[in-house]
């Protein structure tokens, strides 16, 4: 009896001191974080190789301003909760491949090294199904904050493929429809508003079978949620208004809510609630010609050429390829995403035929008869 008595008491001492510790580093984290103006902030999305989408870019460096300014009045400055603004959640619409969830990972990742996740919506179930309940965004989040809970509290989620959690009632064509699991229907959005609103959230430590596992409590009453999605069909749900929904508007604002667009996204099948828990609605064009041929050449073009470089060789991308490679990526409609997978298969014959050949050489990548081709000069 004693022996189990000295147990317990190790075991809360034990405990004290790992709370006490993770407390420590998380106070020294907030202390250290910088505090970056929004200009600044958006100048060095850019320096990390962010292009286009000037005024999306702009709103998103203010709203990680506002959490990074939050949380240091918080946990730094120790003000009342009461006398701060609430954390902001954002919802971001836009094509695929136009830079929603890569801006996501360059301020929050990048920048501010906050534990953040990325996590497919579509791979959410409601509670009691096998698989991942919503409750393990969160899980994730901790395990990003390897298990400090401190952390995990003012860390970032972004839910990707948003638009796929609208209920099956809902009467917008998806792309692929009949293809795609409905995963939610109202179920995940209820429990995800939970989350998203701030409370305390019984979180599980592992995944799949999580009622079964450890558990922690969490509150998400300082966690911005970031929803992002193409949300495909949404336009002709507001066909005929005066205002157009969505991206490609000129004349709307960036931020916040028209009323008619909460009854837009009810009717493309999301409950109210939920969508009333975003307080700014950032809209994303397609990206133009001219932004792709500057990522293209800017951001992937130095890593291939680089590789090649390590090889002894020398890797030419000509005019008329990239043109082509733009080209391709704007008619697929897959944006920035479409631009390596476009490319690769060219390098990678280039890589194949010449790497440890031990020769130098210059490979140069052109466009003929409809594709991309590779030839080589000694």
């Amino acid at each position: 009896m004693l022996d189990q008595t000295q147990q317990a008491t190790e075991e809360v001492a034990r405990v004290s001191d790992a709370l006490r510790e993770a407390k420590a580093k998380f106070k020294t984290f907030i202390e250290d974080m910088p505090l970056l103006s929004p200009k600044t902030i958006d100048a060095k999305l850019q320096a990390l190789g962010y292009r286009g989408q000037e005024q999306q870019r702009k709103a998103l460096a203010l709203m990680a301003y506002r959490h990074i300014r939050r949380i240091k009045r918080l946990h730094v400055e120790k003000k009342d909760r009461r006398h701060l603004p609430a954390k902001q959640n954002v919802l971001m619409l836009g094509p695929t491949g136009c830079g929603k969830t890569f801006l996501v990972e360059l301020l929050f990742n990048n920048i501010f090294k906050l534990p953040t996740v990325i996590v497919d919506v579509t791979s959410l179930t409601e509670s009691g199904y096998v698989g991942d309940d919503a409750r393990t965004v969160l899980t994730r989040l901790v395990a990003a904050a390897e298990g400090n809970l401190f952390l995990a509290s003012c860390g970032v989620i972004c839910l990707d493929e948003f638009d796929k959690l609208a209920s099956a009632s809902s009467s917008a064509r998806f792309a692929g429809q009949g293809t795609t699991k409905d995963v939610s229907g109202y179920g995940v959005q209820r429990e995800l508003l939970a989350m998203i609103e701030g409370r305390n959230i019984v979180v599980p430590l592992d995944y799949g079978y999580s009622a079964y596992g450890p558990r922690v409590e969490l509150s998400t009453q300082d966690i911005p949620f970031v929803a992002c999605g193409a949300f495909s069909g949404i336009e002709e749900l507001h066909r005929g208004d005066q205002k157009k929904f969505g991206f490609g508007n000129e004349h709307q604002h960036v931020n916040g809510f028209y009323s008619e667009e909460v009854g837009v996204l009810q009717k493309y099948g999301f409950i109210p609630e939920l969508i009333g828990r975003f307080s700014r609605l950032v809209r994303f064009a397609k990206l133009p010609s001219e932004t792709l041929r500057i990522i293209l050449c800017d951001n992937l073009l130095p890593r291939f050429q680089h590789e090649f470089s390590e090889e002894g060789l020398e890797l030419v991308i000509t005019e008329d390829a990239l043109a082509h490679v733009v080209q391709q990526a704007e008619r697929r409609n897959t944006g920035a995403r479409g631009l390596e997978s476009e490319l690769t298969s060219a390098i990678e014959h280039a890589a194949y035929e010449t790497f440890m050949s031990n020769a130098a050489a210059k490979v140069v990548i052109t466009a003929q008869n409809g594709g991309l081709q590779s030839e080589y000069f000694a």
